[in-house]
């Protein structure tokens, strides 16, 4: 089984049991215009193979240099790097920062044991985070009741001198109703990090040579989104102007943990859909999830800038609330 290249946890495990000796590299904490976010990650290997990175280029080599080191002593590391203005326009930065970064050696510092603990969760899209007590060097992996803001922002970082790192599952989104609207919102987004899914069962409207590159899923949208599996990582915009296609996966997306669920149609169009809500028994706090009209309020017109309205009040729901 191929290891996914973005999942620097499971190369490093890989490279580790491999007998070649692997070191993780954590940015855990940055100042003013850092190239690379708190959490990014680099792998390397005893052999002095690299995977992700911490910096974007321009304090690598550093770090693998003191990952070597790490590697024979099976000591942490904490290390501290500015990032000149001169440096950051050599590798294409706007301006220049500083990051602190944990290398650790896998085994001598976080066990394999705790690794591939991480690794499985990860694989089974299981929402988990790695700490790691920067002056007793305790780690442990502990679930989103211990730090639900940060799971729910996505934000690791440090809480006094615990270092938390979240290991979120992907992103998704499904979208009911191969319509004009879908196949610019999809495009958007794969771009933005999300894992999208077009659910139609009309196969003209959901077909291969309208949305290429796109999962296509063609049952009815309340199976095909209990075959999804709806988590707390998932927005749901329906699109389709048709009761028997939108009711179904909207009544099964207030039953679900949904970050997000988003319904074109006017003013007048939700009224009525409120309505066949109520009679088949949700209640005012549930109806109230619903985005509708769906998408901030920017004058969108085209079915293109429609799109950029849903997706724009997608993220400004995930990210704010």
């Amino acid at each position: 089984m191929t290891t996914d290249l973005n999942d620097i946890p499971a190369i490093a495990l890989k490279w580790h049991r491999a007998g070649t000796g692997a070191a993780l590299a954590t940015v855990v904490e940055t100042w003013g215009s850092a190239p690379r976010p708190v959490g990014s990650q680099l792998a390397i290997s005893g052999h002095g193979d690299i995977m992700g990175s911490v910096s974007g280029g321009c304090v690598e080599g550093a770090v693998v240099v003191e990952a070597m080191d790490a590697l024979d002593d099976g000591k942490p590391r904490l290390l501290e790097y500015g990032v000149s203005d001169d440096e950051a326009f050599a590798v294409g930065l706007a301006c220049g920062g500083t990051i602190r970064v944990l290398v650790e050696p896998v085994g001598a510092a976080i066990s394999e044991d705790l690794l591939a603990q991480l690794v499985e969760a990860r694989a089974a899209s299981t929402p988990i985070a790695y700490t790691v007590d920067t002056e007793s060097w305790v780690r442990e992996l502990v679930g989103p009741d211990s730090f639900p803001e940060r799971f729910k922002s996505d934000k690791s970082g440090f809480e006094g001198s615990l270092f938390v790192a979240i290991h979120n599952p992907p992103l998704r989104m499904a979208v009911i109703g191969g319509v004009h609207i879908a196949q610019s919102l999809l495009p958007m987004a794969r771009a933005a990090g999300f894992a999208p899914v077009l659910i139609d069962p009309r196969e003209a409207f959901a077909s291969a040579e309208r949305f290429p590159e796109t999962t296509l899923l063609h049952d009815w949208p309340d199976a095909a989104l209990d075959a999804v599996g709806i988590d707390a990582r998932t927005a749901i915009v329906t699109l389709t102007h048709d009761p028997k296609l939108d009711d179904p996966a909207i009544q099964a997306a207030l039953r679900s943990s949904c970050f997000y669920l988003g319904c074109l149609g006017s003013t007048r169009t939700h009224a009525k859909r409120v309505a066949r809500l109520v009679e088949a028994g949700f209640d005012e706090a549930q109806i109230a999830r619903i985005h509708a009209p769906v998408g901030l309020n920017i004058g969108a017109k085209s079915p293109a800038e429609i799109a950029v309205s849903i997706m724009a009040q997608i993220i400004q729901t995930l990210r704010q609330g």
